[in-house]
């Protein structure tokens, strides 16, 4: 592992200034790490365009050309004009100016490349590459990879041509030390090359095929060790027996299951039949439950409760927000009533008064479900018998907090069941929660009705207004959201609270019987919470606000949402916002109003709203269109580890297959002892795949 483990300073061209300027903008220390770098994009050098053919609309060119002239126009300005048989273009130089004029002496041939453009009539290639024809004879019949690189990157010197040159250098060094890490058998089961032609047709493919193998192979490694990482979790969780063992169904679960109004939906009968299997099984239940805005997530997690109650055991249910928290408790309790059961609300505002009778009552068990924001793993909280935990909107919680709600069980963590409604396509959940069990509810209750979707302009804003009359006169209610608190300076055009709620309250004035709350982040807790509930309540027509409402406002009155500025949002979250409307019996509206300088992107994300209410159409578009984050923009972030080549949003078979491989090997040997399988072992110790487990909560 000598050269290996080498820093990238020592090798040739690079020294210690260069280093630094790499290892601080690409985090690239050692020679492995930088043959770990990959292209991301590969252009044809293996062609000479004559200079009679080159076009502005060409992506890139070579040509191949004599020097006519140079002609230095000032310190920072180079012009030099170069000929082939066919005709002349322009090479202009603004940076390396003095190196570019020694070198490009007139009568000598060179090879330039570069991106051509139309300028005061003239062809020209602004800052090319150039090589004398026999200086780089790798330039012609090859691919040249194109490395992800930053503006500091180029200013100091370090350019594609750079880089080429030192990833040859590190594998001419290095390659030679590369151990396989996956066994001949897996290879010719999947058609995988060895790691070493992977490496060096990765960076220096001698042709489109031997690149095609190259890249299957490193994007199957990657995603084949980290569905090994995750699923290895899981068989060691599932083969401990530390979970609280729950065989009953109970009578609370049958008393309020019997007392529903209406049928539950197939895809919710069926996830209660999966939470029963886990909790009788005698292993710690690790779920995540997938439904859609909804879907009647809460009503699956009230049954479940009831099930550990039946089994002589406490359930808590965690809420991100004081507004949901409340919200859950006051419809909880409405299904609680035929069964009896004792349930309490606990949050942060909870007086001292009711604080201390509840906190006996979970301490001596006489309290059986709890219902409360983080305030239910606070330090003088103290269960009996915790026997399962609900968490809902999981990436809320920070994982101090979680591991603290770890520690509230008896003696053994309680089972745990996370809800989201922001639906994760396939390839992101089984990566993300690889090693969970996961629940999807896929259909939606009877009756609900579809939530009509409009784009329009600000030149539209007057009817939408009057619009909002018509509803508001019907007695429904409106959100208007704004993607801003206050004006940005840099962005001026983008819609703010601050000023929205200035103009709601001019075209809803007072004085005609209008009544507008405003709410948003930098707000006192008490005064965000009062202003919510003057809406909930039925005390205020409008409710303008930022994001804080998208998560759990259920207000079933509520049938017009209006998104400002629309194109600033992702489609995960306009979804969540939609779904905040057609809660209730009328027909409900989301209005999106996009800015005049709404871009071809944002408005491809905007018609895809109005075409569809799937929220797992819109997860995997929006994966799609803007790289696999934690589904609010940021690109690959919130991933267990880092994907070099593999994309989620594009590799999706892939990773399918390379978990089903996983899987296999696990179930022929679930330790990883057998002597076939050290290569994988041996790869696996490495720090990438010391991954966090998103299943448990510690």
């Amino acid at each position: 592992m000598g050269e290996l483990k080498n820093d990238i300073q020592f090798l040739p061209g690079v020294g210690p200034k260069r280093s630094a300027l790499i290892k601080r903008e690409l985090g690239i220390n050692t020679l492995e790490e930088l043959i770990h770098f990959y292209p991301f994009r590969y252009i044809d050098r293996s062609s000479i365009t004559p200079i009679a053919s080159v076009s502005p609309d060409l992506a890139y060119v070579q040509v191949q050309g004599r020097v006519v002239s140079r002609n230095l126009i000032n310190i920072k300005h180079l012009s030099v004009m170069v000929e082939d048989s066919t005709g002349r273009m322009e090479m202009v130089f603004f940076k390396g100016v003095k190196w570019s004029y020694d070198k490009l002496e007139p009568g000598r041939e060179f090879i330039f490349f570069g991106k051509p453009q139309l300028f005061n009539g003239r062809m020209n290639i602004v800052h090319p590459e150039i090589d004398a024809p026999q200086e780089n004879p790798q330039a012609r019949g090859t691919l040249t990879g194109v490395y992800p690189s930053t503006e500091k990157l180029k200013s100091g010197g370090v350019t594609g041509k750079v880089m080429c040159k030192m990833q040859h250098a590190a594998l001419a060094l290095c390659l030679g030390e590369v151990q396989e890490n996956i066994p001949e058998s897996i290879r010719r089961m999947h058609g995988l090359c060895p790691l070493h032609y992977a490496l060096q047709n990765i960076h220096f493919p001698s042709d489109m095929k031997a690149l095609e193998l190259a890249t299957r192979r490193l994007k199957f490694e990657e995603l084949f060790f980290l569905q090994l990482s995750l699923l290895k979790q899981r068989y060691v969780r599932s083969r401990a027996e530390n979970g609280i063992r729950m065989p009953l169904v109970g009578s609370p679960f049958h008393a309020c299951y019997n007392a529903l109004p209406y049928a539950l939906t197939g895809a919710q009968q069926r996830v209660i039949k999966e939470i029963r299997s886990d909790l009788a099984g005698g292993s710690q239940m690790n779920r995540l439950l997938q439904g859609d805005v909804g879907s009647g997530k809460t009503m699956v997690a009230v049954l479940s409760c009831l099930i550990a109650v039946g089994n002589g055991y406490q359930a808590c249910i965690m809420a991100p927000t004081e507004v949901l928290a409340q919200q859950h408790f006051a419809n909880i309790r409405k299904y609680l009533e035929p069964t009896g059961i004792q349930c309490a609300l606990l949050t942060g505002s909870t007086s001292r008064k009711d604080r201390r009778p509840l906190l006996e009552g979970l301490a001596d068990g006489s309290i059986s479900i709890v219902v409360g924001t983080h305030a239910l793993i606070e330090e003088p909280v103290l269960y009996k018998a915790l026997g399962l935990a609900v968490i809902d909107e999981q990436h809320r919680f920070g994982v101090g907090q979680r591991a603290a709600l770890w520690a509230k069980g008896p003696g053994v963590p309680p089972h745990i069941l996370v809800m989201t409604a922001t639906p994760i396509p396939r390839t992101l959940a089984m990566t993300l929660y690889g090693d969970l069990d996961v629940s999807i509810i896929d259909e939606m209750p009877p009756g609900r009705k579809p939530v009509q979707t409009m784009l329009i302009g600000e030149n539209r804003l007057p009817a939408m207004y009057r619009f909002m009359r018509e509803q508001i006169a019907l007695g429904r209610q409106a959100f208007v959201v704004y993607p801003m608190i206050f004006i940005n300076e840099k962005l001026e055009d983008v819609s703010n609270v601050e000023q929205g709620y200035e103009d709601i309250l001019k075209a809803f004035p007072l004085e005609e019987g209008y009544k507008v709350a405003i709410v948003h982040g930098q707000q006192a807790n008490d005064v965000k919470a009062f202003n919510m509930q003057a809406f909930v309540e039925g005390r205020a027509d409008i409710l303008v606000s930022t994001t804080v409402i998208e998560v759990g406002v259920d207000v079933p009155n509520a049938s017009v949402m209006v998104i400002r500025s629309a194109q600033r949002f992702g489609l995960s979250q306009l979804h969540q916002l939609r779904g905040r409307v057609g809660r209730g019996a009328e027909k409900s509206y989301c209005i999106l109003v996009k800015d005049p300088k709404t871009g071809h992107d944002a408005l491809q994300r905007l018609e895809l709203m109005c075409a569809t209410e799937d929220g797992f159409e819109i997860a995997e578009q929006d994966m799609k269109m803007r790289g696999p984050g934690d589904l609010e923009g940021t690109q690959q972030s919130g991933l267990p580890v880092s994907l070099n080549i593999a994309s989620l949003a594009r590799d999706g078979l892939l990773l399918e297959e390379a978990r089903h491989c996983a899987q296999g090997v696990l179930d022929n040997d679930p330790s990883l002892q057998k002597p076939e399988n050290m290569l994988l072992v041996r790869e696996l110790r490495k720090d990438k795949y010391d991954i966090k487990d998103y299943s448990k909560i510690s």
